[in-house]
């Protein structure tokens, strides 16, 4: 097995993985879990009935807080700063309580 230099050695963790490679999968951990919101949405419109709706729309509630905890973990690991984490974060928490309403209003039916 070769041995890392000196100078790339902090770069890599215990799993050979750099850093910019971390940031780059959780940066796409992220756009899969914020395309999966309008997703689930679309596909439980698509469904019959308003349960199944009501399901994807739960689904949907769901990955808004994977995305809140990706941003979470994304800020805590200094890969974003906190004038954007910020915003997304209020952003993402008003998807949730918007899904949230809409859930309940179809429940009143």
């Amino acid at each position: 097995m070769e041995e890392v230099p000196p100078a790339d050695s902090e770069h890599l963790s215990r799993d050979g993985i750099t850093a910019e490679e971390r940031a780059i999968g959780l940066t796409s951990q992220i756009r899969r879990a914020v395309a999966s919101i309008p997703t689930n949405i679309a596909e439980g419109r698509g469904r019959d009935g308003e349960a199944e709706l009501g399901r994807f729309l739960n689904i949907a509630k769901g990955s808004t807080s994977e995305v809140e905890y990706l941003l979470q973990l994304a800020h805590d690991l200094n890969y974003i700063e906190t004038k954007l984490h910020q915003p997304l974060t209020s952003q993402t928490i008003e998807i949730r309580k918007m899904l949230h309403g809409l859930m309940k209003s179809l429940h009143g039916h």
